[in-house]
């Protein structure tokens, strides 16, 4: 796997716009999720696996303290 650098600032825009995703896909699941079927064209992706997938990147990227993904209370990683 080839290394890749990411800049601080640039790491926490992409952190926003994940979040910004996420939040935007909770909004309106019901619809959302019909358009998202017929783009992706198979039922085994839906939102909620979206969502979860925007959560982990979040996550990974340090935008977020694992709370989407694990709850309340989530471990410090350190």
């Amino acid at each position: 796997m080839p290394e890749l650098r990411l800049d601080a600032v640039d790491a926490a825009e992409l952190a926003e716009l994940l979040q910004f995703l996420a939040g935007w896909l909770a909004g309106d699941p019901d619809r959302l999720g019909v358009s998202l079927g017929a783009f992706v064209g198979h039922p085994a992706y839906g939102t909620a696996q979206l969502r979860q997938d925007l959560n982990r990147f979040t996550f990974l990227l340090g935008g977020d303290d694992g709370e989407s993904l694990f709850g309340r209370g989530a471990p410090e990683v350190g």
